[in-house]
């Protein structure tokens, strides 16, 4: 995190946007999990239901998942910029 010596201001995590994404999902995926796992079934309805939670589980899943991935390739990138300019400042020299 930087800070603007002009105005005092920080600026923001780029991942903590990615950080909070990841909660949310992290919680809906354990609400849907315990839905599944939890929910009773008597009739025929409550099977579609049980399915319907069953699908949304997976789509949260593959959606924290490419979060993930989105949040792990930001940080490559950073990383690579931070050795570019490293590397840009030894060659200066």
């Amino acid at each position: 995190m930087s800070t603007d010596a002009s105005t005092g201001a920080t600026d923001p995590d780029p991942f903590d946007e990615y950080d909070s994404m990841l909660r949310s999902l992290d919680a809906a995926i354990e609400e849907a999990q315990e839905k599944v796992e939890s929910g009773r079934v008597y009739d025929p309805e409550n099977e579609k239901v049980r399915i319907k939670w069953i699908r949304a589980l997976a789509y949260t899943v593959n959606v924290r998942r490419q979060v993930q991935n989105d949040r792990d390739l930001a940080e490559l990138a950073e990383e690579v910029e931070q050795l570019k300019e490293a590397t840009d400042l030894e060659g200066d020299e």
